[in-house]
């Protein structure tokens, strides 16, 4: 370590509008590491001018974080240099006006000459296993920043055993420190402070209803719901999805569409609500109280919503995924990401086993998880700063 405390961590902020995901680790984070770590790390979030307020003032009534807002953090303002010329430049000026001592790299690549040490988080693969998904611009944008961080040296973390075999499959060569760090999560007292009963009853859903609170990404593979609705619809088993999230994806916009019109075209509207992007509070409100938690995706790094409704018991149905295997430990009912069928068969299931409808509370030993979380977070920092020191 520095010897400095607080340790000062450079993030740059993720706007939950573009990834819920991210904004939702990074926000927990924050919040393992003041609780189970109190005072020796002070989070330093670069935002743009233009970023959303509300998504701000979150994250800054955590204890200890920082909100910085520049201009050098608009979009990928500095992308280009820091490929071109080795260094963000007026990111790395705010770095060292904030007197960071590390920048965690999400999503953004600072540059190889950049004068901090660094962790560079992959998320997934999605790229690399996917590709039918991306544009080829948007594609090589994040195949090109991954290869330059390996390049630069950076210690990586990745959050699961699925891709840290995913990393070594793609990048056979790399010799960087790699570390999994297993996210957990415990959302702050604020975001539980909506009654459940009152939000189920405000966006007048049944008692029983099943939630998938996933954005409206392409991989996320909302369409294998809305064909295991039409298989209960022709059996006559009335069920409730309810989804919410953003609807944009900025590599297929017309995802949200299409999905939606088929909802209308097959009689599903009663079936299949979409609430938008809600409050928070309102996710784990509608969390806590579904009769179970549905994740079709195609791909995950390690699922924000699968960990949320472990945090709660909530019952689980899956798209069968290595990850998911490896995050739910077995507590959870599995389907193909193309098999509608047995995704309907689960749903049926579950319903008619679910007794009376009930708010969960968090489960035993939670604590231990997230505690496990933010050491392992703080072993990846401390193995990051070592290796700069030496190669000083």
């Amino acid at each position: 370590m520095t010897g400095r405390t607080p340790l000062r961590i450079a993030f740059a902020h993720i706007p939950r509008q573009v990834w819920a995901g991210g904004y939702n680790y990074l926000s927990n984070l924050f919040s393992a590491l003041a609780r189970f770590r109190e005072g020796e790390f002070a989070p330093v979030v670069f935002a743009g001018d233009r970023d959303d307020e509300s998504d701000l003032a979150a994250l800054i009534a955590i204890p200890g974080v920082e909100i910085v807002r520049s201009a050098a953090f608009e979009g990928r303002a500095g992308l280009a240099s820091a490929i071109a010329l080795g260094v963000d430049g007026g990111a790395a000026r705010e770095f060292r006006a904030q007197r960071v001592d590390l920048v965690f790299e999400n999503a953004r690549f600072f540059g190889w000459r950049l004068a901090f040490p660094a962790v560079a988080w992959f998320p997934d693969f999605q790229h690399r296993k996917l590709p039918q998904l991306f544009p080829f611009a948007t594609r090589w944008r994040r195949e090109v920043g991954f290869r330059f961080q390996i390049a630069s040296g950076r210690t990586i973390m990745v959050s699961s055993e699925s891709s840290l075999r995913d990393f070594r499959k793609y990048y056979p060569g790399a010799t960087n420190e790699v570390r999994v760090v297993r996210f957990a999560t415990r959302p702050s007292p604020a975001l539980l402070t909506a009654n459940p009963v009152e939000i189920v009853a405000q966006y007048q859903l049944p008692a029983k209803y099943f939630y998938l609170p996933n954005q409206f990404y392409t991989h996320k593979n909302h369409q294998v719901v809305v064909d295991a609705l039409t298989i209960l619809a022709q059996r006559s088993f009335d069920v409730v999805v309810c989804a919410s999230g953003s609807t944009e994806d900025p590599r297929e916009r017309g995802y949200f569409a299409q999905v939606m019109g088929q909802v209308k075209n097959r009689g599903l509207e009663k079936r299949f609500i979409h609430l938008g992007m809600i409050p928070l509070s309102h996710v784990y409100a509608l969390l806590r109280a579904c009769t179970a938690l549905i994740n079709p995706s195609r791909s995950e790094g390690w699922s924000t919503t699968v960990e949320e409704s472990k945090s709660f018991g909530v019952p689980m149905i899956l798209s069968d995924l290595d990850v998911h295997r490896e995050q739910a430990a077995g507590s959870a009912s599995y389907f193909g990401t193309d098999d509608p069928a047995t995704l309907a068969d689960h749903i049926m299931r579950l319903s008619q086993d679910a007794g009376a409808p009930s708010v969960r509370s968090f489960v035993p030993a939670h604590d231990d998880r997230v505690a496990t979380f933010a050491d392992g977070f703080v072993g990846l920092i401390q193995n990051a700063l070592k290796s700069s020191q030496h190669r000083e």
